[in-house]
């Protein structure tokens, strides 16, 4: 038994070189295996788009600063970020990573998630001494947490980014050992007990969205050639939501009969695609997609979003200024969608509809009861737009790069 502990915390012997990665990436790799004076940023993002893609949008916006910088981002192997990062054209490493479960006095929580954890955090260690980073970015959640601790173990500076209204447990224990928080409003810097470490920046949003296309290439791009009044986009967050699919699929046929110019995306999640392809009927007015990976241009084409509310989807919600319809995730830790959702329905008048109170009619009349008052959609953009903080990405940027600069001035 002992022996098997043993070999199980025993960081990985696999070269940050060896791993499969494409050639482009593979070469980027291999030169960071030794110090280079090239600008060297470490994301720890993972787990679900909400943690992912604001890591990718600051990745992005410091190559605007340092063309030549070198990114690696460490997540778990089976996550979306394995996929996600690559695509986004950055280097990715995997690391295990186990979150706690609920009740906290579990076993899993109590004797195997210490082994996990030790095991992450060697491993961790490792590919940070390799990679040599002069910053280290978490954007939260369990998967970030491992790398984090390394860096604060070898001494590297640490920003940690806060999607949410009010922090989860892996953001308060790490910015104890932090050097900056960014938060996304001005509410949670309250939450943190260092709140001189603080700096309201806003949420990260892709630059896809940022620099923002057409309603009129939107609906093309869904619907082309369509004669469309109002669009409806429905998207269950990056996993998606089986409460909302059955809400819809039991009215979307009403609506589009009762509204002729109405026209409807729905985002249903790749488990939960199958079945609800087999069970939707075809309609020239209604696009049905496991996930969209054009997000951008569905947001251009709404004029109103029915989603969950993690934390990414109630800022880009914000950032691109639309109308929305909140159902808050029951299961998501710390109760953050319902916070979330709260605080979007007082900064943005988003209409919020806990899953207690979902049912396919309550889904229905706040739909109608949003696209069929244009004063109303107009004035809940209005005040999205101004709530919004849309130069985030550029601010954490900057930090970062301050940071990185009194490294180099101390040294």
């Amino acid at each position: 038994m002992a022996a098997f502990f043993y070999s199980s915390l025993r960081p990985s012997t696999i070269p940050l070189h060896h791993l499969s990665f494409s050639p482009q990436l593979r070469a980027v790799s291999t030169a960071a295996t030794a110090p280079t004076h090239n600008f060297r940023v470490v994301f720890a993002a993972g787990g679900t788009g909400g943690h992912i893609y604001p890591a990718i949008a600051i990745a992005d916006h410091l190559k605007t600063f340092h063309p030549n910088a070198q990114f690696l981002f460490v997540g778990t192997p089976t996550g979306m970020e394995a996929q996600a990062v690559p695509s986004a054209g950055f280097l990715f490493t995997p690391a295990p990573a186990a979150p706690l479960r609920r009740p906290f006095l579990s076993l899993h929580n109590l004797l195997v998630l210490p082994f996990i954890l030790a095991n992450s955090v060697l491993q961790n260690l490792r590919i940070l001494h390799e990679f040599d980073p002069h910053v280290v970015i978490g954007t939260g959640g369990f998967v970030s947490f491992p790398t984090c601790l390394a860096a604060a173990v070898r001494g590297v500076k640490l920003i940690i980014q806060e999607q949410n209204s009010a922090p989860g447990i892996a953001n308060l224990v790490l910015s104890l050992f932090a050097h900056k928080i960014c938060v996304a409003f001005d509410s949670s810097v309250d939450c943190f007990w260092q709140r001189d470490k603080c700096v309201v920046c806003g949420n990260p949003v892709r630059l896809s969205l940022m620099n923002g296309a057409s309603k009129a290439a939107g609906r093309r791009r869904f619907f082309p050639g369509a004669e469309v009044e109002k669009v409806v986009v429905v998207l269950g967050g990056s996993l998606g939501s089986y409460a909302i699919n059955i809400a819809l699929l039991n009215v979307y046929c009403q609506m589009l009969s009762e509204n002729d110019g109405l026209f409807v995306i729905w985002q249903t999640g790749t488990d939960a695609f199958p079945e609800m392809e087999s069970l939707v009927r075809t309609h020239p007015r209604l696009l049905l997609s496991p996930f969209l990976h054009d997000v951008d241009l569905a947001y251009a084409a709404a004029d109103l979003v029915v989603s969950r509310a993690g934390a990414m989807t109630c800022y880009e919600i914000l950032a691109t200024g639309k109308p929305s319809i909140l159902i808050p995730s029951p299961h998501a830790a710390e109760g953050h969608q319902l916070k979330n959702a709260k605080l979007m329905a007082g900064v943005a008048g988003s209409r919020v509809i806990t899953e207690d109170e979902l049912d396919s009619a309550t889904l229905r009349n706040a739909i109608q009861g949003i696209i069929g008052n244009d004063n109303l959609m107009r004035e809940m953009s209005e005040r999205a737009l101004k709530a919004a903080k849309t130069k985030a990405s550029a601010e954490i940027a900057k930090l970062v790069i301050s940071l990185t600069s009194e490294v180099d001035s101390s040294s």
